[in-house]
């Protein structure tokens, strides 16, 4: 040994191959660089400087393979691989000075340590309850997805035993087995995601059949650990397990459900209860240690026990990046370390190691793929359920390293099993690509408009809520939607939630009776714990009151979608068309201060909106509150004024708001503003749109929508002539300034205006409007009514009829070629009084008023 002990030595008994490793056991850290001292010979620097590497390769590999759609743990097992006498490893100069027989065992602790908390993530995140409502197809295949691969694993390291190395133990098949029927819940919800099957019947399949796998799956590594000792210790290591788990369901989490009743702030646990919860963390681990099984399975009961609600998400977020970002690639890298491919290649062949992979991927596919022919599933979708159920994640890898830790499996062995799980999951997505292409299917549902509803059925809308401050708005605008025993009102409350960390895209169904939530896609490891579930719980019970008080006539169905916000309008659209409605109302992107103005709220809610009026497969309501919120429940009273221009969507925008007079209360006054006698045409040019983002606009057929307009306003003039909460006036303009004066010049005493957004309709009596629009996916109009110098007390609400309702909507407009384009150039020409050059003038109903320009 070197002077002061400082360096370390190690000896290697080449009889049976043990090192033996001598090191100074009070060496943390010494002297600087500059008195001659390697800073490495202390075990202080050297563990910094290990995990800055680790993080820094880990990151890299994750920044380079998500090019590849690859999931992370791939990268993350990778680089331990890189780092390990696989890769950088076989240059003595790098092992023996970042990763010396001494650092190991430090870093090894740490890693271990970080096993733990990651266990206790995993408990924290999945609900149980879910099993409640797994079908018997979810569960039969699960069953099969472990069974068969476990006993072709078993019979697979037989094999290898023999033709290669000596049988080391006799319950090396357990791991063996137990890794090639593990699936990994969290790696799967990603490639669900990244393949966008997360919200199909395969996907909602695979994640119920995976976390029924996942649960036996540590029911036989915690028999793995207590087979690998002597008789008696297994009995005594299965009775305190069990005594263990008992008190911790029926002592520890009452005791913990009490605690965090009295905490006084519900919403924000304060580090006394954060760091009670971590300290019980690390006594459970050392509990079931003791006991003879290892300490993550007493921290993932433990996260088990913790209550549902806003705890379980204030330790997510303070715990997960910690953990997910720090302490888990130091596991990583220790199994890196252990897997020598160099040694492995040198006692079993390239082909051999093949046919384990490919023998690995099949056990799982055949066992899965018998249980669909029973439920008559198409082979396709089968197949691709059992390459989605071989995804393996961490808890392969433990179960690798106990059987290694307890001498049940070899290098050989646990190096080709690492590298067959490794394998396996990179496979995947390739394979499902290849396989399964999943067509969206059209749901053949006609009434995917207001418009096209019928008058006396349920009319089924979808809202969207970003923030608590939005409920009062939403159920103010339900309540003037005017629901009815003759036509009620289904309303779908869709809470948007971004999602962050290493949570799982999901969508939440709640249930109206309870502010708990039951994830819908059964098994969720994000359930009801995201960091937003005490705004979730504040919106169930909002509108859970709301449809108490309406007397049967509104249903409240409230959701939780969480996803990232450039793919938030994919689950918007989805469940707007798997639900059947006819609108999607969201909220517009800024708020009212108090002062008046507008305000951001969200920058990144702006494109989810004009995502949304992309891809919507039904009409689309944008709505600005600016008050609207504060209209009194008690003696409903709301004013609404719809203003006219033309086109599909103001005929959208009048039949809701010819619906909403039916309600006692609501007073409609509709202003439809008619060409004057020096109107200049406007025709469309299709050029090219390089400021839009993309916004969805159409073509439309001139006179063919002005036929439908004369049509559907003479309708609503006659059977609303003697309604007297309908009011209908003319206004006669010639251009768009002269539109913007006549809307400045009315009476603003309303409580919300109701305009269509005008896509695609190119009119003289908008003409130049849109060219100073801040916000296009407001329309022209709706655009001035939301600017800050104007009307800055009455609400918006701007509406988009969806495109293609029927054959005379395809005859009237069409789309163009999806290139991102939309009408930006227009061409002027003089129109005479006749309606010459092809375009007839507007019909002018009632006398005008030359003084007023107003029509009545």
């Amino acid at each position: 040994m070197a002077k002061n002990g400082r360096a370390n030595s190690a000896v290697e008994n080449q009889t049976t191959g043990e090192v033996l490793v001598c090191f100074s056991t009070s060496l943390t850290n010494g002297n600087a660089v500059w008195q001659g001292e390697n800073p490495l010979s202390q075990s202080l620097p050297l563990v910094i400087l290990q995990i800055s590497v680790i993080i820094l390769v880990t990151r890299l590999l994750i920044l380079v393979l998500k090019r590849l759609r690859q999931p992370r743990i791939v990268a993350e097992i990778l680089g331990g691989v890189l780092m390990g006498p696989s890769g950088l490893g076989m240059f003595k100069s790098f092992s023996l000075s970042l990763f010396p027989y001494k650092g190991i065992m430090v870093l090894e602790t740490m890693a271990n340590l970080g096993l733990v908390y990651y266990m206790f993530l995993v408990g924290l995140e999945m609900d149980l309850r879910t099993l409640t409502r797994t079908g018997r197809k979810a569960v039969s295949i699960a069953v099969a997805g472990f069974t068969v691969p476990f006993t072709m694993g078993t019979a697979l390291f037989y094999v290898l035993q023999k033709h290669e190395t000596p049988r080391e133990s006799r319950f090396g098949f357990m791991c063996w087995g137990t890794a090639l029927g593990f699936t990994a819940f969290p790696v799967l919800i990603r490639i669900l995601a990244e393949l966008k099957l997360i919200h199909t019947e395969l996907g909602r399949t695979a994640m119920a059949s995976a976390i029924i796998t996942e649960l036996i799956s540590w029911v036989f590594l915690a028999l793995t650990i207590a087979l690998s000792s002597s008789i008696s210790t297994i009995l005594w290591a299965g009775l305190s397990t069990v005594a263990f788990v008992l008190v911790s369901i029926f002592v520890i989490r009452p005791v913990i459900a009490w605690i965090v009743g009295r905490a006084p702030e519900k919403d924000n646990f304060s580090e006394f209860y954060v760091c009670l919860i971590l300290t019980g963390v690390t006594i459970c681990g050392f509990i079931t240690d003791a006991c003879g099984v290892d300490a993550i399975v007493g921290a993932f009961v433990f996260g088990l026990i913790i209550p549902n609600g806003v705890l379980r998400g204030v330790l997510v977020e303070k715990l997960e990046e910690f953990v997910t970002g720090l302490l888990l690639p130091l596991y990583f890298t220790v199994t890196g370390l252990r897997t020598n491919v160099v040694s492995t290649w040198g006692k079993v062949s390239f082909i051999w190691f093949m046919g384990v992979v490919v023998f690995a991927c099949i056990a799982k596919a055949v066992g899965v793929l018998l249980v669909s022919f029973f439920y008559q599933l198409p082979v396709r979708e089968g197949a691709a359920l059992g390459m989605l159920l071989n995804t393996k994640g961490l808890l392969a890898i433990v179960v690798l390293n106990v059987g290694r830790d307890k001498l049940i499996l070899n290098d050989t062995t646990y190096t080709i099993m690492v590298l067959v799980l490794l394998s396996t999951t990179i496979i995947i997505i390739p394979i499902i690509n290849a396989i399964y292409k999943p067509v969206r299917r059209f749901m053949p549902y006609k009434r995917r408009t207001i418009q096209r509803s019928k008058p006396n059925a349920e009319l089924r809308m979808l809202a969207c809520i970003h923030a608590t401050r939005n409920i009062p708005s939403i159920i103010n605008l339900l309540e003037a939607s005017n629901g009815n025993p003759r036509s009620p009102i289904c309303i779908f409350v869709l809470h948007l939630v971004e999602l962050t960390g290493r949570a799982s895209a999901m969508l939440i169904v709640h249930s109206t009776n309870k502010a708990g939530a039951t994830p819908s896609s059964l098994g969720s490891t994000a359930s009801a714990n995201h960091p937003n579930q005490s705004h979730s719980d504040q919106i169930v019970s909002s509108f859970e009151k709301y449809e108490q008080e309406s007397n049967g006539t509104v249903s409240v169905q409230p959701l939780t979608a969480i996803s990232p916000y450039v793919t938030m309008h994919e689950d918007i659209c989805s469940l707007a068309e798997d639900k059947r409605v006819a609108i999607v109302i969201l909220p517009f992107h800024k708020h009212q201060t108090i002062d008046g103005n507008m305000e951001d709220s969200n920058a990144a809610f702006r494109g989810v909106n004009q995502n949304v009026l992309v891809n919507a497969p039904c009409s689309v309501g944008i709505l600005v509150d600016r008050g609207l919120g504060g209209v009194s429940s008690d003696n409903f009273i709301c004013r609404i004024a719809m203003l006219y221009i033309g086109g599909p969507d103001d005929r959208e925008a009048l039949y809701y708001a010819w619906r909403m007079s039916g309600r006692p209360g609501v007073q409609l006054t509709v202003v439809r503003f008619v060409p004057g006698q020096n109107v200049v045409e406007v025709e469309p040019v299709d050029v090219p749109n390089e400021s839009q983002g993309g916004i969805l606009t159409l073509i439309t057929d001139y006179e063919t929508e002005k036929n439908l307009d004369e049509e559907f306003i003479n309708d609503f003039r006659l059977k609303t002539v003697s309604d007297e909460q309908v009011v209908y006036v003319e206004k006669v303009v010639n251009n768009g300034e002269e539109t913007v004066t006549a809307i400045r010049s009315m009476e603003h005493n309303y409580e919300l205006y109701l305009v269509g957004r005008g896509q695609g309709m190119v009119s003289p009596l908008t003409t130049g409007l849109s060219e100073w629009s801040d916000c296009p996916e407001l329309g022209a109009i709706g655009d001035i009514l939301v600017s800050s110098d104007f009307a800055s007390k009455v609400s918006v609400l701007v509406v988009q009829q969806y495109a293609g309702i029927g054959p005379d909507r395809d005859s009237a407009m069409s789309t163009p070629d999806g290139s991102g384009h939309r009408l930006g150039g227009v061409m002027h020409k003089r129109m005479g009084r006749d309606g010459s050059d092809g375009f007839e003038p507007f019909v002018n109903h009632g006398a005008v008023d030359s003084s007023s320009n107003w029509k009545v």
